[in-house]
């Protein structure tokens, strides 16, 4: 069985902000310091944070369904990602899983697949990007 599941954040920064927190590995970094019980560490597999990084990343004890790591490949959006002409002083990040998993198992996937430990990391990132935004433009 081959499936699917997404989960989009709205970021109220322009796409350029973001991408300088999402087209880096200052997210991994961010994400290990304030969601320990979430992410025990990230590893670089291959690249330098820009689209086409391949992560390893490693989860608490406390991960999900007994999963213990997984790996993770920054991509751009139809926009290119870079924030590029986009003027607006909000964008839209979103985390996709894509997984695969052997027929028996299919019946259990909602167990063995969940899309909120990137779902909490969506949120620490907006909540950095729109205090570290704002605090930069009202000063």
């Amino acid at each position: 069985m081959v499936g699917r599941i997404w989960e989009e954040k709205e970021v109220k920064v322009p796409a350029s902000e973001a991408w300088k927190l999402y087209g880096s590995l200052q997210l991994g970094k961010l994400v290990e310091e304030v969601l320990p019980n979430v992410v025990s560490r990230i590893e670089v597999v291959q690249g330098d944070g820009s689209a086409g990084t391949i992560l390893q990343v490693v989860l608490s004890p406390a991960g999900t369904a007994g999963l213990t790591s997984y790996k993770e490949k920054y991509t751009v959006g139809p926009d290119g990602g870079d924030g590029e002409g986009g003027k607006k002083e909000e964008c839209v990040v979103r985390a996709t899983i894509e997984y695969e998993l052997q027929e028996e198992a299919a019946a259990n996937a909602a167990a063995l697949v969940s899309i909120e430990p990137l779902v909490a990391v969506m949120q620490l990132a907006a909540d950095h990007l729109t205090q570290n935004y704002t605090a930069a433009t009202t000063n």
